[in-house]
C-alpha cells in the first residue's frame, strides 16, 4: 500500500459518517412520499458543503415515464436527482451509486430499536435503523471515502461521482433519470448490501399480478359458489414446481453456489369482502427471478404458460381463465465482463484492507445495476456493507466493521481507478521516500502527521 493511500485511510471521519447516517435515517423517505425528495436535498446540501460540484434537478416524471425501461409501483408528487462530482477531466471516471428511498418499517412493536434513527449498539457493533443497511449506510461510505481523499490534500487525475437516487425499491426511476440526464462513467459501484462480496452480476426480477375469478355465494351455501382460494392453491403449487425446475442444475458461475438464485415469491394475496360470502375474485402479487442472459420475453411467456396449463386442467379455470399482468418493478438482469478492470481494482483494494481474498458472486436481488449497465453503458459492480437478508425486516442493521471496511476499500478504489495527480502531497512524500511505494506508512509517521495537522 502506498504512503498516500495510508494517509487517506487515516483521514476517514467515521464519527462524521455515523452522524450523517443518523441524519438521513431520521427522514422517513418512503417511496412516493414528500420525504423521498427531502432526503435527496439533504444529500445535495452535504455534497455542496464538502465542495463537490453538485447537479441537483427536478425529475420530469411525465417525460421519464415514456422511457421503455421506466417502472414504478407508486406515483410521486416530485422527484429530485442528485449527482456530486469531484476531480478532473481526462482521467478515468468512477461513479458511486446509492439509493435513499426505504421500505416501510412495518409493525413498530417488533422493533427493539427506533427504526427512524441510526442507533449504534456498542455491545454488538451494529448500526440499527430502517435504511441503515439498505442502503443509506452504503451511500455514506462513498461520500466519506471521497471526503477522506479531499482531507488528505490529494488531487485525482480523473473524476469521482457520487450519485444519490430515489425510487430504487419500486423500479429504479431515480437512477434512470440520472442516466437520461447524461451521467455516465468509465465504471461504477453500487453500494448495495453484498456482505462485502464483489458482484459483477445481478439477477433480474419481474413483478407480476394474477387475478383468479371465483363465483360468489352465501357462506352457508358455499358449494353453490366457486372459491377462488381453492383455485389459487392449484396455481400456486404449479408455480412452486416451476420455481424448483428453474433452480435445479444452475451453471452460471456467479450464481451456482446459491440454493435458489432465481426464486419466485408471492408476497400479497387479496380476496373477498365479507366473511360469510364466497369471494368473487382473488388476486396475488409476487416477484419472478430472472437469470442473467435469459431471453426476457421468453421468460415471461414461460411463466404465463405455467398458469395457462393449470387453467386448462381445471373445468372452472378453463372457462374463467386467470389473468397474468406484469406491473410495477421490472428489474432486468445484468452482468459485466469478468476481465473489466474495475473488478480487479475492487479485489486488490479489498485484499489490501482486509488481508483476505475477496468473494466474487452475483446478487440474486434486482437492483439499479441493470440501468447503469444496460441503459447507461457504464460497467458496474455491486459492493457494499451488510447482508441483504437483514433488509426489509424489523431491527434492520449493518455491522459497523462492514461500514469501516467498505469505506476504506472504496477510498482505495477511487485512488487507484481514477489515478492521482503527481503533484499531490502524497506523491511529493513518495519522491522523498521511494520505499513507501510498497510499504505501509509506519505508525510513528502517522502520529507525526496527525500532530502536525492538529497544530
Amino acid at each position: 500500500m502506498k504512503e498516500r493511500e495510508q494517509l487517506v485511510l487515516d483521514q476517514i471521519d467515521f464519527d462524521g459518517l455515523l452522524k450523517f447516517l443518523d441524519e438521513i435515517v431520521s427522514v422517513q423517505s418512503l417511496d412516493g412520499t414528500p420525504e423521498e425528495a427531502d432526503v435527496q436535498r439533504m444529500v445535495a446540501k452535504k455534497l455542496s458543503e464538502l465542495n463537490f460540484e453538485v447537479d441537483e434537478w427536478a425529475i420530469d416524471f411525465d417525460t421519464l415515464k415514456t422511457h421503455p425501461k421506466y417502472s414504478a409501483e407508486v406515483e410521486r408528487p416530485e422527484g429530485v436527482g442528485v449527482v456530486g462530482s469531484w476531480g478532473n477531466e481526462g482521467g478515468r471516471s468512477l461513479l458511486m451509486n446509492g439509493h435513499t428511498d426505504v421500505v416501510p418499517a412495518g409493525e413498530l412493536e417488533r422493533w427493539n430499536f427506533d427504526p427512524w434513527r441510526a442507533t449504534l449498539d456498542e455491545a454488538t457493533g451494529r448500526v440499527y435503523g430502517r435504511g441503515a443497511l439498505d442502503m443509506k449506510g452504503g451511500l455514506c461510505c462513498a461520500i466519506f471515502a471521497v471526503k477522506a481523499i479531499m482531507d488528505a490534500g490529494i488531487e485525482l487525475d480523473g473524476k469521482v461521482l457520487v450519485e444519490s437516487v430515489s425510487g430504487e425499491e419500486d423500479g429504479g426511476c431515480g437512477t434512470l433519470a440520472a442516466v437520461v440526464r447524461g451521467h455516465k462513467a468509465d465504471a461504477a459501484v453500487i453500494m448495495e448490501p453484498t456482505e462485502l462480496m464483489i458482484a459483477p452480476a445481478q439477477a433480474g426480477c419481474f413483478n407480476f399480478k394474477i387475478t383468479i375469478p371465483g363465483k360468489a355465494a352465501h357462506g352457508a351455501m358455499r358449494f353453490e359458489g366457486v372459491d377462488p382460494l381453492e383455485k389459487f392453491i392449484l396455481v400456486y403449487q404449479a408455480i412452486l414446481a416451476y420455481e424448483g425446475m428453474r433452480n435445479r442444475g444452475v451453471t452460471h458461475p456467479y450464481f451456482k453456489d446459491y440454493e435458489a438464485p432465481y426464486p419466485i415469491c408471492c408476497g400479497v394475496i387479496q380476496a373477498g369482502n365479507w366473511a360469510s360470502t364466497v369471494a368473487e375474485t382473488l388476486t396475488f402479487e409476487g416477484r419472478y427471478g430472472i437469470e442473467p442472459g435469459e431471453d426476457l420475453a421468453e421468460a415471461r411467456s414461460a411463466f404465463e404458460a405455467v398458469v395457462h396449463n393449470v387453467a386448462q386442467a381445471d373445468l372452472w379455470l378453463r372457462e374463467n381463465p386467470p389473468v397474468v399482468e406484469w406491473w410495477g418493478g421490472q428489474f432486468d438482469p445484468a452482468e459485466i465482463d469478468i476481465d473489466h478492470p474495475i473488478i480487479k481494482t475492487a479485489e486488490d483494494a479489498f485484499g489490501d484492507i482486509t488481508g483476505i481474498g475477496p468473494t466474487v458472486r452475483g446478487m440474486t436481488y434486482g437492483a439499479d445495476m441493470r440501468l447503469l449497465v444496460n441503459e447507461g453503458e457504464t460497467p458496474t459492480i455491486m459492493f457494499g456493507p451488510g447482508d441483504v437478508r437483514l433488509a426489509h425486516r424489523p431491527d434492520e442493521y449493518v455491522p459497523l466493521e462492514d461500514i469501516k471496511t467498505c469505506t476504506k476499500t472504496l477510498a482505495l478504489m477511487i485512488l487507484r481507478y481514477c489515478g492521482v495527480k503527481e503533484s499531490d502531497v502524497g506523491a511529493e512524500t513518495e519522491e522523498e521516500n521511494p520505499e513507501s511505494e510498497t510499504a505501509t506508512m509506519a505508525p510513528e509517521s502517522v502520529d507525526a502527521d496527525e500532530e502536525a495537522a492538529a497544530e
